[in-house]
């Protein structure tokens, strides 16, 4: 029998090889689905940004798993080099590596699981989502980089939401011309007066709402579509 994790464990470990992910997990016996977050450059689990999107995806009848996508040695590694946060493959297996900790560790065996990705965590969260293929319901990039997922992108079969600040002009050009290698159900949300970490009034709050009904929608319901749009506060 598999174990149920409590509806609150703040420090679950991931082993990756012969050392341990740090995880904040919230899920319940009778939550159907979960977000795992993939952060973005220089980032890590205790992001006040990812904090505050999974709360209102909770809130929304998701689970959600924020973990750091590097071991404490690589943290320092990274510090001193930033090499590591640009290293997409790593970040993408380290997802992979996840995905498989939760689905092997939890009930039900048909637990629904997206992802959401910031910054270069985006990318990362693209290409795990093209190797692992309709394993994954739904995938939600916060002010990422899917430019950065390179070939994988065609391969991504998860429905996409792709989400840029109206003023994070290079990221929006990066995501305009990347939407477009999408060949899965997608979607592009533009923030009016938003810039790229949203921290404009009400921005991030607008980033929560589209992320939480974008993986309500099709980790439970599926309904398709494909479009690109501002968004109005």
């Amino acid at each position: 029998m598999k174990n149920t994790p409590h509806l609150s464990d703040p420090d679950v470990r991931i082993p990756v090889g012969g050392a341990y992910l740090h995880g904040d997990l919230h899920l319940s016996p009778e939550t159907p689905s979960v977000v795992l977050f993939a952060h973005g450059s220089g980032s890590s689990r205790h992001s006040s940004r990812n904090q505050a999107v999974a709360q209102v995806i909770r809130d929304h009848d998701c689970g959600t798993l924020l973990f750091d996508l590097l071991t404490q040695d690589e943290e320092i590694e990274d510090h001193a080099t930033a090499a590591l946060r640009f290293n997409i493959g790593l970040l993408a297996q380290r997802l992979v590596a996840a995905t498989h900790w939760i689905r092997n560790r939890c009930e039900p065996d048909h637990l629904k699981i997206g992802y959401f990705g910031s910054s270069t965590g985006g990318a990362a969260a693209l290409v795990a989502a093209a190797e692992l293929g309709k394993e994954i319901g739904a995938v939600v990039s916060r002010g990422g980089r899917p430019d950065l997922a390179g070939p994988a992108i065609s391969r991504v079969e998860s429905p996409t939401l792709l989400i840029v600040g109206e003023y994070d002009e290079e990221v929006l050009r990066l995501n305009t011309s990347a939407f477009k290698k999408l060949e899965c159900e997608k979607d592009l949300k533009i923030v009016p007066a938003a810039t790229h970490l949203f921290e404009e009034k009400g921005a991030l709050q607008i980033v929560s709402r589209l992320a939480a009904e974008w993986f309500q929608e099709h980790l439970e319901t599926g309904v398709s579509s494909t479009r690109i749009a501002q968004v109005i506060p």
